[in-house]
């Protein structure tokens, strides 16, 4: 078998599945702590395998199929069994159907993606991509786990909710922007993405990771806030269209 340098990214990409794995074999014992940076580590290497693709040049059709199948375990099935084990294993078949959304439209999003697909560099996801919905679920436990003030008590309430608007939007038309990569090129394009993800990052490690949570849904609302003005403004643009097309209309049966 010919070892090629397409072997370096593919090596994170089965750390991120292999994080995933530990991720959910932590949460069958109760170890939901554990549990939930295990899902943070696996987006780590789900990080860096691009990374060391764009590096060492070796993006490929079988780089994104593998990054697929890793991220359906890491992103899909291990949330979702958190989920359940944490919040809904007492409601039964309920609890199985509401956990299982993360699972399902994670796999319905990496579809959709690997079909639309042009190339490999890409400015925006089409929908909450699968890390995301992941980490803000596992961020979510910590906090919860921490009795971090606002979460307590209201933990086991709120997930339920929080993972079915998390697995709509992840098969939504709703933009998100990618992370910016670090070279010249881009941070002199969208020097404010940089700066924004460099602060974000400051202060996830000054808080001892406490941080995640918040500015992860301060990212969702973002998205969702700017697709909201995106549609009335294109209402808008096609009500003057019609009010313009139907002036011409009556213009010609004047003349």
């Amino acid at each position: 078998m010919k070892i090629t340098r397409a072997v370096v990214p593919s090596l994170f990409t089965v750390l991120n599945m292999v994080s995933g794995f530990l991720s959910i074999i932590y949460a069958s014992r109760g170890e939901f702590v554990s549990a939930s940076w295990f899902i943070i580590l696996a987006a780590g290497f789900d990080a860096l395998d691009g990374i060391m693709a764009r590096i060492t040049k070796s993006s490929s059709q079988f780089g994104v199929e593998i990054d697929s199948l890793s991220d359906v375990i890491s992103f899909g099935a291990a949330p979702a069994f958190l989920v359940y084990q944490f919040a809904l294993k007492d409601l039964n078949g309920a609890g199985i159907f509401l956990s299982s959304l993360l699972m399902i439209f994670a796999g319905l999003r990496l579809a959709r993606f690997n079909v639309q697909l042009v190339g490999f560099d890409k400015d925006h996801f089409v929908g909450l991509p699968v890390p995301v919905s992941a980490i803000t679920v596992a961020s979510f436990v910590l906090n919860v786990m921490h009795d971090v003030e606002g979460f307590i008590g209201r933990g086991l309430d709120v997930l339920p909710w929080l993972s079915a608007v998390l697995a709509l939007l992840m098969v939504s038309k709703v933009r998100y922007d990618t992370l910016p990569r670090i070279s010249r090129r881009t941070i002199q394009k969208d020097p404010w993405k940089f700066v924004f993800a460099v602060l974000a990052i400051v202060v996830i490690v000054l808080t001892g990771g406490n941080a995640i949570f918040p500015l992860l849904i301060v990212f969702i609302l973002i998205g969702i806030l700017r697709y909201c003005i995106g549609a009335v403004k294109r209402l808008l643009h096609a009500d003057t269209r019609f009010e313009e097309d139907e002036q011409v209309g009556h213009s010609r049966i004047d003349s």
